[in-house]
């Protein structure tokens, strides 16, 4: 491997899934029964190979000449076309799906693990993968066998891409306003509207697209409770061929990142011959749609952490092989050093680690939990780890867009001033991550969800799995001998939980201001979450160490211990502050007229 092909650390991506989540034992689950470590470490290398050898090349060229509109489509850039049979090929559209849609039914923790090298390489080439399997997921799970065979099919096999088609211009996030109309036709809907930001929403890449779309069905109540979901398509099926089926590209947003997969307007049934296909029950669309949703959420942020990572790799190497300054004290004949023996570099590498490995674990961890909610031996498990999945959803899609992009302006800072221009990619980086605290929800809508919906309305007893989970941790940490990480952490689980309970109680008798500070508990949890991930690595590394690693893993897993100290030190103390903010319910905003700004 070329250290400038570094996209993901293989030691720590490993580390993860074998030594920390023991993915091998889901071998054990009838679903996995056929798979061993070592076809998961067959898969992983191929993902690797696949992203450093080739999808990386492309990166640069598809981020410097953006798809565009012109002749009432959109162009995408022509290195997608050989790009995504081979993304195809290595089976990417339906490697954790079931052997009944010709899936390989892997693990959704190793398939994201894999997925993070090629995300890592290039997110928008990426992009069309993840969207597709998204959509035709939700035909697999709620269509009629007729739309699983003339539509999920030709998506699984590659031959046609998919999107999900939820914002339109006056609606945006608020799904419940939306005005996407449906009129019953006779086994069809007719269907017109307007919808705005829809990632891959046209392109020259594939024969056909097929729209996951929200419509509101004729005479249907208002509010999301009237709200369907259908399939739309590019072109529709009519006697065993493809004809046009009134859906037009009105033109391409110019993005600051992610300029490698179109987001694009769309308009439905402007000849009023736009066929949609009802998925499910009628008013169940966004209940549908979520499942796609929150494997997006995950999927962002599994983005975030590759985002950050490919620039950590780069800085990292940069900062190996950029000689500048001389120590402290040395004369100015004394030759110079690589500016990571400064000790400011090392503390904004030290910093991006933290982010990065911390960010990869919470979604490794998150991952596990989906498979394990889906396929665990007995109904109680399954309960458990849905449960554990609901509530890590907001935090997995936020954490690693929010300090991912914190970690991508260190990696610039890294390079210094060749850090803001384009012949580096640091810069292209740190554009792309902004994206992901955009996509899917924002983080006030994710923390939201993280506290009025997971909290709140189970009356705080969602975070009890967790916190059994963090003090499992803990209780190991101090067995290991890391009674000073245990306690930094126990400190901070201690202020979620308190701070949990006083904002349940100021729910009871007002619910707006007990909400008017969720971002912020989102930031605590996420800061007590991914405290556990590195409490529970770091009482790994510490045992290899105890007992005798092999000489060449001992930097890595010293590594591991020097990180975790790091966040020990630098983030868990911020969780006070958080707690005490939240449990105030300072009102400085809340209680800001628009008229005083």
């Amino acid at each position: 491997m070329a250290d400038e092909n570094r996209l993901i650390d293989d030691r720590d991506l490993r580390f993860l899934l074998f030594e920390h989540l023991h993915a091998e034992r889901l071998c054990a689950l009838p679903h996995f029964a056929d798979h061993s470590q070592q076809t998961f470490e067959l898969y992983l290398a191929e993902a690797a190979r696949l992203a450093r050898q080739v999808v990386f090349q492309s990166y640069k060229p598809m981020d410097e000449q953006a798809a565009y509109f012109k002749d009432g489509r959109v162009h995408t850039h022509p290195l997608m076309r050989d790009l995504y049979p081979q993304i195809v090929e290595l089976g990417m559209l339906t490697a954790a799906r079931p052997y009944a849609v010709d899936g390989q039914q892997l693990p959704l923790c190793v398939y994201s693990m894999a997925a993070s090298y090629l995300m890592a390489a290039n997110l928008s080439a990426f992009g069309y993968c993840m969207l597709t399997t998204g959509a035709a997921h939700l035909i697999e799970s709620f269509g009629s066998d007729a739309l699983r065979r003339d539509y999920m099919q030709p998506m699984y096999g590659g031959q046609w891409t998919g999107t999900m088609a939820l914002t339109e211009p006056d609606a945006g996030s608020s799904l419940g306003d939306l005005r996407t109309r449906a009129r019953p036709a006779g086994g069809h809907y007719l269907i017109d509207g307007s919808k705005v930001f829809i990632s891959g929403g046209d392109n020259t890449l594939s024969e056909n697209i097929v729209h996951l779309a929200l419509a509101r069905i004729e005479g249907a109540a208002p509010g999301v409770k009237g709200i369907s979901l259908f399939v739309v398509p590019k072109r529709r099926l009519q006697d065993d061929a493809l004809v046009d089926n009134d859906v037009a590209a009105a033109g391409t947003f110019h993005k600051l990142g992610w300029r490698g997969i179109p987001s694009i307007a769309l308009n439905f049934g402007e000849g009023g011959d736009c066929h949609g296909y009802l998925v499910g029950e009628p008013g169940r669309g966004l209940h549908y749609m979520f499942q796609m949703m929150n494997e997006a959420r995950i999927n962002i942020g599994l983005h975030g952490v590759a985002t950050a990572s490919v620039a950590y790799q780069q800085a990292l190497l940069y900062a190996r092989s950029r000689p500048q300054g001389r120590r402290l004290g040395a004369g100015a004949d004394a030759p110079q050093v690589p500016i990571i023996e400064h000790a400011d570099v090392r503390r904004m590498l030290l910093r991006q680690k933290t982010i990065v490995e911390g960010g990869l674990a919470l979604v490794a961890v998150t991952a596990r939990y989906a498979d394990l909610a889906e396929h665990a031996a007995n109904p109680a498990e399954r309960e458990r780890a849905q449960a554990l999945l609901d509530l890590l959803t907001p935090i997995t899609k936020s954490y690693p867009a929010e300090k991912g992009f914190e970690a991508n302006t260190l990696a610039v800072q890294v390079h210094g001033g060749y850090g803001y221009t384009s012949e580096y990619l640091p810069e292209a980086w740190l554009r792309d991550q902004k994206l992901n605290s955009i996509h899917e929800g924002t983080t006030g809508i994710q923390s939201l969800d993280l506290l009025g919906r997971k909290v709140f309305r189970s009356a705080g007893a969602t975070l009890g799995p967790l916190l059994e989970e963090i003090a499992h941790a803990i209780e190991q940490a101090r067995e290991a001998g890391l009674g000073d990480l245990a306690d930094a952490l126990a400190s901070a689980r201690d202020g979620l939980e308190t701070t949990s309970t006083a904002l349940l109680t100021k729910a009871a008798s007002d619910p707006d201001l007990a909400l008017s500070h969720s971002a912020d508990y989102l930031e605590l949890a996420s800061t007590v979450v991914v405290g556990w991930q590195w409490l529970a690595m770091a009482t790994l590394a510490g045992r290899a160490l105890d007992t005798g690693c092999e000489a060449h893993d001992e930097p890595f897993y010293r590594g591991k211990l020097q990180a975790a100290r790091y966040y020990a030190a630098t983030e868990l103390p911020r969780v006070a502050a958080l707690a005490a903010l939240c449990q105030s319910c300072e009102t400085s905003y809340h209680a800001m007229p628009s008229e005083w700004f």
